[in-house]
């Protein structure tokens, strides 16, 4: 955003801010943490700058312990932690103590509108109480024929190129985005995106591709100062700057405005003029919610807009996190030929006990007794989180406790930390799934065997899968947390028994370098010299000897 066009907004934003810092007593100045290069811009904005997620937060783990003190913006005090107990405190034992923080929750509603992304407290339970039984493990283990039949297509149609080629050098991220968009399209909403048979890609793919890039990926200095100014201007008022005719705002509100074409049309097929017969039958999750919002107590019912925001939201997260996480988890592999192998001789030798039995798919039983496969997913989402922390804001004043002793600034060993309200706290994903604390001492090494070794007893309960934080945790985690990992079981074992995937080499031996870009508190794979792509993942593809 030019600056120019900043100014009036970070004009209101420096009063406001300036009248709050001059009635808040600072309680942590006594936990130690790096200088800032700029007390007006702080760490935050070296965090979004920074060549790769956790160049600095692993630098300043090894310096400071799991939790510190970093500067935000205007000279914020902001506690930065990925201490075990802390983060169990704050999304289980006090999750709705800690709400999110004002500017990043507003970024989510101009994308999404207000679904159950963004609403706290009262409306957050409303909204997970209306949705909880569409993400019932039952129901998401009856969409795997759907699953098996996406997919499906991706195999063949890569089969049939390499019928005519020994090897393909393809984007794999593009076709698996699109892939699991169109999942996301049918098990949601009974909807076909056309992301995939679309020779020139479907509008809502185009839309999406390189979203996190365009709207977070290293923002200018008055962007970043504009965003932080966020936190100390009303709501009502952030919600019209929503119109701000200007980048990376207007990118956030044209997809906006188009999933809502999509979404008006999809809902007018849902509607009551649909046959009643059809609508009872269907296990999608908009028709679970839209007979769940038949209801007659206004308060177990989401309005109109609410619905909207709710689908727009259930795209975006149920396609990106798996697609992301299906790339990185094919680089890995890549780069780890033999365990690529053994996952393969893993699938065929379940493959043939399915054919044994008279079966002609995978059951999910198949799917999670192949712990190779699980494992690798396990490891993927631990070393490469899609969400890499989360802010919170304390409600109340509270105290911290920690698995952790730190050392104070004054010489004091500490096992908590007192917190006052409006306290801002930056919950480290991606520096928990590294700690040699909890994970060993090979923390920073992609080894997917480390789930047969870790002993789950001796861990602080965090996370819902794996005892990662890369779903988040507690009542706020995210409620599809189980759709994607099936999804990504599903995919892995059509994808790794059909096909060889392994770095292209270009004319000069030369391979493509991953980035693990930050883009806000998103991470998205970037190549190494060739930003201008967006998200890119070249990988070469073979038939699977």
């Amino acid at each position: 955003m030019p600056l120019f066009t900043a100014l009036p907004y970070l004009a209101i934003g420096l009063v406001l801010i300036f009248l709050r810092l001059a009635r808040r007593r600072k309680s942590i100045r006594q936990i130690p943490g790096p200088p800032a290069v700029s007390s007006l811009l702080g760490h935050e904005y070296e965090l979004n700058q920074q060549d790769q997620v956790g160049d600095l937060e692993l630098k300043w783990l090894n310096e400071y312990g799991p939790t510190w003190r970093i500067k935000g913006a205007f000279g914020t005090d902001v506690l930065m932690t990925a201490d075990p107990k802390a983060l169990q405190h704050i999304y289980h034992k006090s999750a709705y103590n800690y709400v999110k923080r004002r500017s990043q929750n507003m970024a989510s509603y101009m994308i999404m509108g207000a679904g159950i992304g963004y609403v706290q407290g009262g409306d957050h339970q409303r909204h997970r109480k209306i949705m909880n039984p569409a993400f019932s493990a039952p129901q998401l283990r009856s969409f795997l024929p759907l699953f098996q039949r996406n997919v499906g297509k991706l195999v063949e149609k890569w089969r049939v190129e390499l019928s005519s080629s020994s090897d393909l050098d393809v984007m794999v991220n593009t076709w698996i985005s699109r892939t699991t968009l169109d999942i996301i399209g049918e098990a949601a909403f009974d909807h076909n995106f056309n992301a995939f048979d679309d020779a020139n890609q479907s509008t809502l793919s185009k839309a999406y591709h390189g979203l996190f890039k365009d709207t977070e990926y290293r923002l200018p200095k008055a962007t970043t100062l504009f965003r932080a100014s966020w936190d100390y201007i009303p709501i009502p008022i952030l919600k019209l700057f929503q119109y701000i005719p200007v980048q990376p705002v207007a990118r956030m509100y044209n997809l906006k405005t188009l999933f809502t074409a999509y979404g008006t049309e999809i809902l007018r097929e849902k509607g009551p003029q649909v046959d009643a017969e059809k609508q009872a039958h269907s296990k999608d999750v908009m028709s679970i919610l839209i007979k769940a919002n038949s209801s007659s107590d206004v308060k177990t019912r989401l309005n109109n807009d609410e619905i909207m925001a709710q689908m727009s939201t259930l795209t975006l997260a149920g396609h990106e996190t798996t697609s992301n996480t299906v790339t990185f988890i094919l680089y890995e592999l890549a780069n780890h030929p033999d365990y690529q192998a053994r996952m393969r001789e893993e699938i065929r030798q379940a493959r043939a006990h399915m054919k044994a039995r008279g079966d002609v798919d995978f059951r999910m039983e198949d799917l999670d007794s192949m712990t190779t496969c699980l494992n690798a997913i396990k490891e993927t989402l631990r070393v490469h989180p899609i969400a890499t922390g989360l802010h919170r804001v304390a409600a109340k004043d509270d105290v911290l406790p920690l698995a952790y002793p730190i050392t104070t600034t004054t010489g004091e060993t500490i096992t908590e930390i007192p917190v006052r309200k409006g306290q801002v706290i930056l919950t480290s994903f991606a520096t928990y799934n590294r700690l040699p604390q909890v994970w060993g001492e090979d923390a920073d090494v992609w080894n997917p065997d480390r789930f047969h070794k870790l002993e789950a007893g001796k861990q602080t309960n965090v996370g819902v899968f794996a005892n990662l934080m890369t779903f988040s945790a507690g009542t706020r985690a995210c409620i599809g947390w189980r759709f994607s990992v099936i999804e990504m079981q599903a995919l892995l074992a059509e994808l790794i028994e059909a096909f060889q995937f392994s770095l292209p080499v270009g004319a000069g031996g030369e391979k493509p370098e991953l980035q693990r870009a930050p883009s806000g508190l998103a991470m998205i794979p970037l190549i190494r010299g060739k930003e201008e792509l967006g998200p890119a993942m070249p990988l070469r593809v073979s038939l699977a000897q």
